[in-house]
């Protein structure tokens, strides 16, 4: 069923000026049904599937309920539109409203910048067009049509001839305006001298204007304006602020049904009922919202790291953390970094930090990490420019760290003593944001010292100067994965604390016993729940995500904390991102979906089991070339592992076929991501292997090996001082299963990955020659010890701050073992894995004589996910040349 979506009228107040009414945009939202024709499997191109401006649509952002669990307020447009404009869902009439939209935000801003949005819109969808219109005459080249490939360019031409004949007429206009200027001062110097009033052009006025009129009349050759269009697209190159931006956050009232959002660094506050806007502040230094006031009364708003106090019916304003205050001869002087007020906003937790000043000048010394150059061949000469890189055997310079518990109140009560310090140094020290209780009586953080493998958590009284209590505390065997996820917090009465632990090899929430120390359960299975949504104010439920029935899909569940038991609220095979749940526990929005039906923004009836879909985000025409779904399937791995993978069946396959097929991987531990998401169009994996199976006939699969990070500690801890070896065994399983099941043939199967997964290729490539006939890898981090050390040092082995240890991971040695064709990618412009990784593999490979067995394909303005000159299209034209050359076409 579709959202009634209304048209609202908005009364902007200005200053307290009568209001002015705006009619508001009608809110569209894009069609429900799929009118577009499916395209032939034998008529599907690469330039359909990897169309310049994509199939999929945004999604809702800032999601949040009212206090009362009425509203909801989300930032989302439609299709095709530009930025994040709000709107609020009315969950007892079931109306949608859009608060903002271009044009009713226009009437807030200078005209300059309106004119910069429209223009740049138009640029967006022209450059979408003309790629979208190049790649297809490309296509008609190569089939043998007559195209001129040229048009484009000749027309940029035309355009660069007309705006310097518009400059040069300007420019002469201009010059004519000064030199007639300067000869009525030469005149009237010369009469008030000789009493004559014209003055003769002297000969060299007269040798000046014959040059310039030369010049002027000398056209540009072809090569000239070429060089003129380049300089002219990179100064038009788009950026991400050139378009409209819309809402960039949201905060709720205590009891009010009104809110406060920010656009473009100003804060507007909106009544839900009736949809008025009022202006809040207009200054060129941008604010954030934090919370409003404890009685609704004002709001609380931030800087950079200030946090001020402003009341509706008042012009004063009022700074809550003001700096700290050290004397001369202190050995550490604070600085604020960061500022969380409790619910009741009577108390403020203070981080502060403090630089390691050199003694002889008092001044802190130059950063800690080592600047890497990455080489840029865009110009006429390669230049160079610098990014911080922290490795492995780098010595660390944490600055040393102080939490205040300070009393919102009166700016000249004395400062307190910091509750908690740290010195830190060539230390590895992790502390997390200060989580508070809703009744504002405690507080709780969590620290981390990797070197010493040493978790604990704090508690701490709303009291200024008193140190927190230390109420958990593990030493070694902790989890590398369980430190980012870890987040204490209280229940809704503010009783019990909960954090997310990896105890029985799953990170799931256990309740901390802040007297003993001890540790519970509040969940039972093998399963990931390290997404805790929120508590009910009855302190009965609380409301995790979870893959409990599904490791590729991410429900969400109301948990009974008495029990443990656990309720879907969700439809199965969906994957639940970005939720949220009222206050009362009654209602659940998320971003939520799956392949067979895109993410949407749903609203969940928890009490009724109703779902509603808010949104409609994506382009219909995604149906024309929407022609095969995978299907999931499971593998027993040679140590008793199930491995989760999904497989594009070509129509007719038989198990007793010999096809063609590709492997996709990843296989590194990534947080709360893998490969097999029931949500995931990733553009090789499910694109590309759609795209092989319709077109050419390939068994096309992707798989979440050993390593991989959701599945439990078993499988993200697998990689640790072995890495790449537990994805290889599983990688060769993999084939194995397939020659007998899916009808593949075992001497033609294919291998790619990126990033993680592109090191993953070639470790297997190399060392174990046989199981694949090609490989693609793109951007794969072949060198450790180069790395950065926050991923390294946590999912490759231990490192030593005194040497380059990681080195004993690296893939050079291993290159002599190639045997099968290898194409490497990169993006010379890579500040994540560099690109010298690919370099020196590429090197090794031909030093060890693989010169025929590799290839190498580079994006010269490319980083990390390419983007540069290399688009999606351009990227899979060569995987599919490659492996159909390597592998051959389906018999």
């Amino acid at each position: 069923m579709s959202p009634k979506i209304l048209t609202v009228s908005v009364a902007l107040a200005f200053s307290g000026a009568a209001s002015l009414l705006f009619p508001q945009e009608a809110a569209q939202a894009a069609p429900t049904t799929n009118s577009a024709a499916k395209i032939k499997p034998a008529d599907l191109t690469l330039e359909q599937v990897y169309r310049a401006k994509g199939y999929a649509g945004q999604a809702a952002r800032h999601i949040q309920f009212s206090k009362d669990g009425r509203y909801l307020a989300y930032t989302w447009n439609p299709f095709g539109e530009n930025g994040f404009d709000l709107y609020v869902h009315d969950t007892q009439t079931g109306e949608t409203k859009r608060i903002t939209s271009p044009a009713l935000m226009k009437t807030f801003d200078a005209p300059e910048d309106w004119e910069r949005f429209d223009k740049k819109a138009k640029q967006k969808e022209r450059e979408e067009a003309e790629r979208q219109a190049k790649a297809e005459a490309q296509a008609a080249y190569l089939r043998g049509e007559k195209v001129n490939l040229m048009q484009w360019e000749e027309a940029a031409l035309e355009d660069v001839k007309r705006e310097l004949a518009e400059k040069k007429a300007k420019d002469a206009a201009k010059k004519a305006e000064t030199d007639a200027e300067a000869a009525r001062e030469k005149a009237a110097a010369a009469a008030a001298k000789t009493g004559t009033a014209s003055v003769a052009k002297n000969d060299g006025d007269k040798k000046d204007e014959k040059k310039d009129a030369k010049d002027d009349n000398k056209a540009k050759e072809i090569w000239e304006l070429r060089d003129e269009l380049k300089k002219k697209l990179e100064k038009e190159k788009l950026k991400p602020t050139d378009l409209y931006p819309g809402v960039d956050a949201l905060v709720w009232a205590n009891k009010k049904n009104e809110l406060i959002f920010q656009y473009r660094g100003d804060l507007f506050r909106l009544n839900a009922a009736d949809g008025k806007i009022e202006r809040l502040t207009q200054t060129d230094k941008p604010e954030r919202i934090v919370a409003f006031q404890a009685d609704d009364n004002g709001y609380i708003y931030m800087d950079e790291k200030r946090l001020y106090s402003a009341s509706f019916g008042s012009s004063a304003i009022r700074q809550l953390n003001r700096e700290l205050i050290h004397p001369d001869g202190a050995d550490k002087k604070y600085r604020i970094a960061s500022t969380v007020l409790s619910e009741d906003k009577q108390w403020m937790a203070i981080s502060a930090e403090a630089p390691d000043a050199k003694p002889e000048n008092g001044k802190p010394p130059p950063p800690a990490e080592r600047l890497v150059e990455i080489m840029n061949y865009s110009e006429r000469f390669a230049t160079a420019k610098k990014v911080p890189r922290e490795v492995s055997d780098d010595k660390r310079k944490v600055p040393a760290t102080a939490l205040y518990i300070r009393r919102v109140g009166d700016a000249s009560a004395r400062q307190p003593q910091p509750v908690f310090t740290n010195d830190g140094g060539d230390v590895w020290f992790e502390m997390s944001p200060v989580a508070w209780a809703k009744d504002g009586s405690r507080y709780t953080f969590s620290t981390w010292e990797r070197e010493k493998d040493l978790l604990r958590i704090y508690v701490g009284k709303a009291e200024e100067g008193v140190k927190p209590q230390m109420v958990f505390e593990r030493r070694g065997n902790v989890g590398h994965e369980v430190v980012n996820v870890l987040a204490p917090r209280f229940t809704a009465d503010s009783q019990q604390l909960v954090a997310v632990l990896d105890e029985q090899g799953y990170r799931q929430p256990y309740v901390i016993d802040v007297s003993n120390g001890s540790a519970k359960p509040l969940l039972k299975g093998d399963f990931e729940a390290h997404n805790i949504i929120g508590f009910s104010n009855d302190n009965k439920s609380m409301f995790v995500l979870a893959n409990k029935d599904d490791f590729a899909a991410m429900n969400a569940y109301k948990v009974d904390l008495a029990t443990g038991d656990m309720k879907a609220l969700g439809q199965a095979g969906d994957f639940y991102r970005n939720s949220t749940v009222t206050e009362s526990g009654d209602k659940l929005a998320s971003m939520a979906g799956q392949w067979a039906a895109r993410p949407e923004l749903k609203l969940v009836d928890i009490n009724k089991a109703k779902s509603t879909t808010l949104t409609q985000s994506h382009d219909p025409q995604w149906n024309a070339i929407d022609l095969q779904r995978p299907e999931r399937f499971s593998y027993t791995n040679r140590h008793g592992d199930k491995i989760q993978a999904y497989v594009f069946k070509p129509a007719g396959l038989s198990s007793s076929d010999h096809r063609p097929a590709i492997v996709y991987t990843y296989g590194g531990p990534l947080n709360d991501r893998h490969i097999v998401e029931t949500d995931s169009f990733q553009q090789t994996a499910y694109m590309f292997g759609m795209y092989m199976a319709a077109k050419h006939g390939y068994v096309t699969v992707a798989v979440d090996p050993r390593g991989h990070s959701n599945y439990g500690r078993k499988f993200s801890d697998a990689n640790w001082e072995q890495v790449g070896k537990p994805q290889a065994e599983d990688l060769e399983d993999l084939t194995k299963y397939m020659q007998k099941n899916l009808g593949v043939d075992g001497k033609r199967i294919g291998l790619t990955g990126w990033s993680f997964g592109g090191f993953q290729t070639q470790y297997t490539m190399y060392t174990s020659p046989d199981t694949f006939a090609a490989g693609i890898a793109g951007a794969g981090p072949t060198e450790w010890e180069n790395y950065n050390s926050w991923y390294s040092g946590r999912t490759i082995g231990k490192t030593e701050r005194s040497k380059p240890n990681l080195r004993k991971y690296s893939l050079l040695p291993l290159t002599a073992g190639l045997k099968k064709p290898l194409m490497l990618v990169h993006g010379m412009q890579d500040p994540n894995v560099l690109y010298q990784d690919t370099v020196n593999v590429y090197r090794a490979l031909l030093e060890n004589g693989k010169e025929s067995l590799v290839d190498l394909f580079l994006d010269p303005d490319g980083e990390h996910g390419l983007g540069g000159t290399v688009k999606p299209k351009a990227l899979h034209k060569k995987y599919e040349a490659f492996f159909l050359q390597h592998l051959g076409k389906a018999k």
